[in-house]
């Protein structure tokens, strides 16, 4: 067991404005379809529902998804559809330009959307005498820094990558639900 629990459990890292963002999406959606419910009926609001939740999905997707998960053997990144595992041996380097940028021994860079990213520093006022605080996306890649340095383990697990699988499996439920109402209101 080492001396700092947060080696040992796996840790999340996700842009700030993604949770937000989806949920008010969330409740915008929720009120549109219980007003086309008021309005029309609910046979009404299940032909406009695919639409909204289309929307909803592309929302999900672009803002509250992305993710960098990382734990004591690798990180998981998912960006969007993609998500892209391996283990701490196949890390060259971690870097954050705009967003945190993974360097792997197979020569390729995976790019994180939802993880730390930069930030322009905060202002302080002229009479403040405290010491200035690093941005959050400086101490989140120090964080993660220190995970690949005192990786512990089996660290040597290979590079997957693959496709979100379930959120794929959501549109295919949206995008039939959305013909089947283009096709019920056709005729």
């Amino acid at each position: 067991m080492s001396a700092d629990p947060r080696q040992e459990a796996a840790r999340t890292f996700r842009a700030a404005s993604g949770p937000v963002t989806f949920v008010l999406c969330s409740l915008l959606a929720l009120f549109l379809l219980g007003d086309a419910v008021v309005r029309a009926g609910w046979g009404q609001m299940l032909l406009l529902a695919p639409w909204v939740l289309l929307g909803l999905w592309v929302v999900y997707e672009v803002a509250f998804v992305s993710t960098v998960r990382v734990n004591e053997s690798g990180a998981v990144v998912q960006n969007m559809l993609r998500r892209t595992s391996f283990g701490w041996n196949r890390v060259r380097d971690i870097d954050l330009r705009w967003q945190l940028v993974f360097s792997l021994d197979d020569g390729t860079d995976v790019t994180c959307y939802g993880g730390p990213a930069r930030a322009r520093p905060t202002r302080r006022p002229a009479d403040d005498d405290s010491e200035a605080k690093a941005p959050a996306g400086l101490r989140d890649l120090t964080e993660i820094r220190d995970r690949w340095q005192t990786a512990s383990g089996p660290t040597d697990a290979p590079i997957r990558r693959g496709w979100d699988g379930r959120a794929l499996l959501a549109l295919g439920v949206i995008v039939a639900w959305a013909i089947a109402s283009i096709a019920i209101t056709a005729n």
